[in-house]
């Protein structure tokens, strides 16, 4: 007879969910260290992030620099690396998802 931790969880059921933590331990690991690339002004920028949040990588093609318009290639800067930090969190969220089955959880 499987031994009881109280309220009907018994030992199967606390491998299964061990089991479950190792897995969104492995996968949020993974989610880290992929890498998320997103463009503006037609491919003038380009910006690669980590599942981490940091910037790993930018490429500004030389004709976008104009120092008499300095806010645009900020504009352009801003748009690259929100886009590349959404689908970074797009992803996280979709994949942690299959664990929490659509709870909102904060990963």
């Amino acid at each position: 007879m499987p031994k009881n931790f109280g309220g009907g969880f018994n030992a199967n059921m606390m491998k299964q969910v061990q089991k479950m933590q190792q897995d969104m331990m492995r996968t949020q690991a993974e989610l880290e260290t992929r890498t998320y690339t997103a463009a503006s002004g037609g491919g003038a920028v380009s910006v690669t992030v980590n599942g981490s949040h940091q910037l790993t990588e930018m490429t500004l093609d030389p004709d976008v620099v104009d120092r008499d318009d300095v806010e645009m290639l900020q504009d352009l800067i801003m748009t690259a690396v929100n886009a590349a930090l959404k689908e970074a969190d797009e992803t996280v969220a979709r994949e942690m998802g299959k664990f929490t089955g659509g709870m909102n959880l904060p990963f």
